[in-house]
């Protein structure tokens, strides 16, 4: 068997699809990667095949101030799809099912399906999939802000549905016209399918029990109390028995910075669902839900560096500062090395594709290029990020507290989640300072939080990949 995976993004929505790829192999499957340029050579040099698609994303930070006009965004949607259109179905060729990741994924399930082959849809937090338990995340270049509390989430939802189909329609349908294929007339629920693959942790971001994700608004909890026939109550598709606010994320819990044992209530509440739902057979789970098998994690065994060894040898646990992809903020290197000092401790600072760099020369702190996290997290004191859904996996599993300063997406849901679990700091959703990094820190590097983190990374289950890669190839999707 042969899958085709594709996505279109930086590393944090190609990393998981390389996972998924690695345990197909593991399975003895082929996998076929159509990813951004960026990454060819890093997956090639894995033993895998790569299709290029669209141009180099490197030096292209995401976040910051950027957002085009309605008819910029339209010329952009249009040129995407179009290159989707026209990249994926040789990319297809000779492949028995299509796995797209990521919300730009528009052309890949009408490609699936002009080849005749499964398509699934994977998404890798819970706020992006349609729920009455949360809000769509916000979307700086739509200028959607991030909602309030009170916000009429299937409104949003509704909303969120027509500027999908204003912004992509009429060039997908295009597209497949001249493709052979009838229209579609909802762009959103076309993409994620009949039951869309829900890949995060159920402890980290558990899906809201009993709910839809397809069509233009939030799904209904499913009628009735007990299971039909072959199925369990809670069962796969939500990846555990929490339910309601508790499970959603976009709730607030209560729990305050040092207040680990209010957290630990209710994530412990969610991770005991999710344990005894790793246990089930895949019978529980039910078509038109949504499916969570966990995060797809990559193996890494890759050493870390010597100059890295030696920092790590050379004094206490240092603090580590990583930021992806994300633009920096004014004045992000002086905040963090300052918050590192004034909190006590040494600083590893990830460079990431904003080219961060330390303020001085000092011996206190290190500057790093891309890292093995599995091999270093859990030797850190703390881990201050920006909320993407990979390195929060890593840090929650490697025990190490967290501070999350979000500035776009679905890094507010981690950041909410990161603070609700007990196992780290939410900063505020502004520009970080050498001042509120300093107080998030020392809220983070609490021992109380610093114990809630090394019991919820017991929770964290690992083999989200290896579960999907097994139900490609059973067919039983």
């Amino acid at each position: 068997m042969r899958v085709l995976l594709s996505t279109i993004g930086t590393r944090g929505e190609v990393q998981p699809m390389l996972a998924l790829a690695t345990a197909l192999r593991a399975l003895g499957a082929k996998a076929r990667l159509c990813v951004p340029p960026d990454f060819g050579e890093w997956i090639e040099g894995l033993g895998f095949s790569v299709v290029p698609i669209g141009p180099a994303l490197r030096g292209t930070a995401s976040g910051g101030g950027f957002r085009p006009s309605p008819e910029r965004l339209r010329a952009l949607a249009e040129g995407t799809v179009v290159t989707q259109f026209a990249t994926l179905p040789a990319a297809a060729r000779g492949c028995d099912a299509v796995v797209a990741g990521g919300g730009l994924q528009i052309a890949a399930r009408s490609v699936a399906e002009a080849a005749g082959v499964p398509y699934a849809h994977a998404s890798y937090c819970p706020v992006v999939l349609p729920s009455t338990h949360h809000a769509p995340p916000p979307l700086a270049l739509q200028g959607r802000p991030l909602a309030p509390d009170t916000a009429d989430h299937r409104a949003l939802w509704a909303e969120d549905a027509d500027q999908v189909n204003a912004t992509f329609r009429d060039i997908l349908n295009s597209c497949r016209r001249d493709t052979g294929l009838p229209p579609v007339a909802d762009v959103r629920g076309h993409m994620l399918g009949t039951t869309p693959w829900l890949t995060a942790d159920p402890v980290l971001g558990p899906w809201p029990h009993g709910e839809g994700a397809g069509g233009r608004g939030p799904g209904k909890e499913k009628p009735g109390g007990k299971p039909s026939d072959g199925e369990e109550s809670g069962g796969e598709e939500s990846g555990g028995e929490a339910s309601g606010e508790e499970a959603s994320g976009e709730e607030e819990t209560g729990t305050k910075p040092g207040a680990v044992e209010a957290a630990g209530s209710a994530s412990t509440t969610v991770a005991a669902g999710a344990a005894e739902a790793a246990g089930r057979s895949d019978a529980a789970w039910r078509p038109g839900g949504v499916w969570q098998p966990g995060a797809w994690l990559l193996p890494d065994d890759a050493p870390l560096s010597p100059a890295l060894e030696d920092f790590l040898e050379a004094g206490e646990p240092p603090v580590y500062f990583g930021f992806g992809s994300i633009r920096a903020t004014p004045g992000l290197p002086e905040a963090m090395i300052g918050a590192a000092r004034a909190s006590g401790r040494r600083a590893i600072v990830s460079r990431g594709w904003a080219g961060l760099s330390l303020v001085d020369d000092a011996p206190d702190c290190l500057a790093i290029g891309d890292v093995n996290q599995r091999a270093l997290f859990p030797r850190v004191a703390a881990v201050v990020h920006h909320g993407g859904a990979g390195t929060t996996t890593a840090a929650a599993l490697s025990g190490a507290p967290q501070v999350v300063a979000p500035q776009m997406y679905d890094q507010h849901y981690w950041a909410r989640r990161v603070h609700a679990l007990g196992i780290g700091a939410a900063h505020p959703p502004t520009a970080p300072t050498a001042d509120s990094l300093a107080e998030a820190l020392r809220s983070a590097l609490h021992p109380d939080v610093a114990a809630r983190a090394r019991a919820v990374a017991a929770m964290v289950r690992t083999d989200g990949a290896h579960r999907a890669a097994e139900r490609l190839l059973t067919g039983t999707w």
